[in-house]
Order: C-alpha cells, then sequence, then structure tokens
C-alpha cells in the first residue's frame, strides 16, 4: 500500500475545497440572496434555519452511522464510497438554492426556500460526514493528521479567499444594488468545481487504517452515544467548535451587512475574504512543527486569546476608516487560523481516545456527533443573526435603512467575535484535557493493542 504523503494532503485538501464551493456560498450569501431578492423576512429566515437544524439532530447521527453499520462498494473502503454517492445531490442542492423564485406567490417562495435549503442540509451531511472522517483511517500518525487538519484548512481558505472574494464583484453592482442573475450563475459553476474536486479526492487519497469486522457483530449507536458522556476531550472539542462556527458564520452572514450598511462599501468584501492569504501562508509551513513541539491545545488556546483581545478592541471602539477596521479585523482573525488550521487534528485525537476507553472505533458515529456541535454552532449564528436583524430595524427589500440600523450592526457584528471566543476557550481551556504527552501514550498503546489484534 502506498505510504502517506503528498498526494494524500493534496487529495483531503480538494476535499475541503468541494464542500466549500457549496457550504460557504450558502452559509454567506443564502440570507442575504433571501432578504434582498426575494425579499423575505429575516424572522422568517431565523425560522428556517432553527427548523432545519431540529431536523438535523435526527438525520445527521442517523446518516453519520452509516459506514459503521454498512460497508458499500468492492474497494474494500469505509468512507470513500459514501463520498462518491453523496456528492451529486450536493452539487443539486446549491443549484436549487439560488434559483430566483421572487416572481412566485408568496406560499410557493416560502416553500421553495424551506424545501431547498433542507435539501441542501442533509446533502451536505452526506457529503461532509464520510470526509471528515476520512482522516481516521488515512493515517493514525499525529503529525501527518496535523498535516492533513492543515491541509484541509487551507482548502477553504482557497474557496473562501480565492473564489468567494470574487462573489460581492458579481452580486453587487457599482452602486451597490444586487445582481440576483448572478447568485444562481454563481451557483451553477461553484456546483461543478465541487464535483471537480470531490473527484480528485477520491482518486488521490489511501484509506490505510481498516478494522475487520467481526463475525455476527451487531453495530449499537446507543452504546456509542453513551459513550461519548465518558469522552471528555470530545465534549471540549464540541463546545470550543459550537463557539468557533458562531464566529466564523456569524462573521460571514453579517459581513454584507456591516460593509453594505455602515461603511457603504459592500465591495471590500472581496478584501475581507483575501486578507485571510496572508494569515495562512504564514501559518501553513510551521503549524505542524509548533504543533510538534508545544501541542496542539496550547497553540490554539494562545492564538484565541489574542484573537479574543483583538475582538474586544473593536467592539468597544468604532472604526470609522473602513480599510483599517478591515486591517484590524484581518489580525483578529489570525486567531481562527490557527484553531481552523489544527481543530480537525484535535477531533482525530478524540477518536483514538474513543478507541483507547472503549476497545472501539466508531469514528463515522462519533465524528457526525461532532459535527453536529458545528451545526449547532452555524445554526444559532444564522438564526440568532437573522433575529438581530430584525430586531436592529433592518427591513428587507428597503431601498434606504433607517439611520440607526447601521450603528446598531455594528455593535452586532463587532460583539460576536467577543462572545464565541470566550467560548473556545472554555472548551479547549477547561473542558479538553488531553495534553501532548498524554496523548504521545494514548498513541503508543494503541498501536500495540491495534498489533495484538492483527496477530
Amino acid at each position: 500500500m502506498r505510504k502517506f504523503g503528498v498526494r494524500d494532503q493534496i487529495g483531503y485538501l480538494f476535499g475541503d475545497m468541494a464542500g466549500s464551493f457549496v457550504n460557504l456560498y450558502v452559509d454567506a450569501f443564502f440570507l442575504t440572496f433571501c432578504t434582498y431578492v426575494l425579499g423575505v423576512s429575516p424572522y422568517f429566515m431565523a425560522s428556517l434555519f432553527l427548523g432545519s437544524r431540529l431536523w438535523d439532530a435526527v438525520n445527521d447521527p442517523i446518516i453519520g452511522s452509516f459506514p459503521d453499520r454498512w460497508q458499500i462498494g468492492k474497494s474494500g473502503d469505509k468512507f470513500k464510497p459514501y463520498i462518491k454517492i453523496a456528492m451529486f445531490p450536493l452539487a443539486l442542492s446549491v443549484i436549487l438554492a439560488f434559483y430566483d423564485v421572487s416572481a412566485w406567490s408568496s406560499t410557493a417562495k416560502h416553500i421553495w426556500i424551506v424545501a431547498a435549503y433542507i435539501f441542501y442540509g442533509m446533502s451536505y451531511t452526506g457529503t461532509s460526514m464520510p470526509y471528515g472522517s476520512l482522516v481516521a483511517v488515512i493515517t493514525d500518525n499525529p503529525v501527518e493528521r496535523t498535516k492533513l487538519s492543515r491541509a484541509r484548512s487551507f482548502g477553504g481558505l482557497i474557496v473562501g479567499a480565492g473564489f468567494l472574494s470574487i462573489v460581492p464583484q458579481l452580486v453587487f453592482n457599482k452602486a451597490g444594488e444586487v445582481v440576483p442573475v448572478n447568485f444562481f450563475y454563481i451557483a451553477v459553476a461553484f456546483a461543478a468545481l465541487s464535483l471537480i474536486s470531490y473527484t480528485v479526492t477520491l482518486k488521490l487519497t489511501t484509506e490505510r487504517i481498516r478494522q475487520p469486522k467481526i463475525a455476527d457483530e451487531k453495530f449499537d449507536y446507543g452504546k456509542v452515544l453513551r459513550s461519548v458522556l465518558k469522552n471528555r476531550p470530545l465534549i471540549g472539542v464540541m463546545v470550543a467548535t459550537v463557539g468557533s462556527l458562531l464566529y466564523i458564520t456569524g462573521n460571514s452572514q453579517l459581513g454584507a451587512y456591516i460593509y453594505k450598511e455602515y461603511y457603504q462599501a459592500p465591495q471590500v468584501l472581496t478584501f475581507v475574504t483575501l486578507s485571510m492569504i496572508p494569515m495562512m501562508l504564514i501559518a501553513f509551513p510551521i503549524i505542524p512543527k509548533l504543533s510538534g513541539k508545544y501541542g496542539k491545545r496550547k497553540l490554539i488556546l494562545v492564538s484565541t486569546a489574542v484573537n479574543f483581545v483583538f475582538a474586544l478592541f473593536l467592539l468597544l471602539v468604532p472604526i470609522k476608516n473602513v480599510y483599517l477596521f478591515l486591517l484590524l479585523y484581518t489580525l483578529a482573525n489570525a486567531g481562527q487560523t490557527v484553531f481552523m488550521m489544527i481543530i480537525w487534528a484535535l477531533v482525530t485525537d478524540t477518536l483514538d481516545y474513543h478507541e483507547y476507553i472503549t476497545g472501539e472505533r466508531s469514528d463515522g458515529s462519533l465524528f457526525s456527533i461532532y459535527t453536529f456541535s458545528r451545526k449547532i454552532g452555524s445554526t444559532l449564528a444564522s438564526t440568532l443573526a437573522s433575529v438581530m436583524l430584525g430586531m436592529v430595524g433592518f427591513v428587507s427589500g428597503a431601498a434606504v435603512q433607517a439611520p440607526a440600523v447601521a450603528e446598531n450592526i455594528r455593535t452586532l457584528t463587532t460583539a460576536v467575535p467577543v462572545i464565541t471566543t470566550i467560548l473556545q476557550l472554555i472548551g479547549i481551556g477547561l473542558i479538553f484535557n488531553l495534553s501532548k504527552e498524554r496523548m504521545d501514550e494514548i498513541q503508543a498503546e494503541l498501536k500495540e493493542k491495534r498489533l495484538l489484534k492483527a496477530n
């Protein structure tokens, strides 16, 4: 079997690109599309985001457990066959989400929005669960897993900074008005790019860690759920991830509003995403080395603390110049850059910890439980962003907003990072309890147990 190398990292990077073409676009612009183009109330959107995630609470664990329950295909791979199936409905979902139904009746329009968004959510679950679990079977080496986590974060950056940065230039004209049809054209392009990227992932990655099935063994999902209560590191990562997704999704959804209403410069959104590139380029070569020397947990704690300080300053001190605000915002986001590059390696550590305390691997099921925490974060962000927009006086479809609305949006947007970085510090600093030294001991013991089972 081919050894782990650059090929796997590139393949895994493309997998995050594939999901990000759909997920980041929907997260950042679906609310904008529905309020500005379709004229839908932000309160309705809040209800949609909340209701769809309640449905996810039912289907996420079910879909996530499929690879643990059933092995499909003839390759012997556990997760890649599921990606191969689910990538097609995901590509279709983004096209449906940005189809312009503004000419339809109010009832038909609202039904379409609900159906399209729920279909997107289930399709994304179908690809994100096996893709996220894939890291656990590509390698069991901690440093190599950090490299995969780094590659995943870089994949999101390529889409977020390279492709998504172009979107504001296309969906807003020079007068700051929306161009409805361009939302759909972008969706079609991103759907095609998503399919191409997933194909690259399937081609370049290799599943190396395989757990033989025991004859007549039945999968017990209830047992897996009960084991989560004993997995303190996983609970800590989930709490921190809720904070991270509140940060990322909240900022991406409110970004269009603060730059359009407060700064009267919606095109600056392009530079917001492009500004992430220098941070990622600096962090990319050094994160695995620092992680190997100091540990992933310490790196996240330090970077998130710095993030909190900058975020608090932006909340307390109004910045009138849009480019100065952009600079300080970029510096604040450095903490999230480190978090995103490392968190997936921490998740994999918690999966190994589960094997350590139970003697069993249930990567797909556990990852679905973890991923649900990501959806909780994005749901809370989407729901609260929509509700708060209504509460601060934003009126959907209005040509001009009331003067006080702009200042309220500024306060709302800058308060989000302060609250969310506190959640991240609690999750990783107070709940997550696996030090670098302890994780090294666990990895060594697991290798011995696996060798005994193999023999």
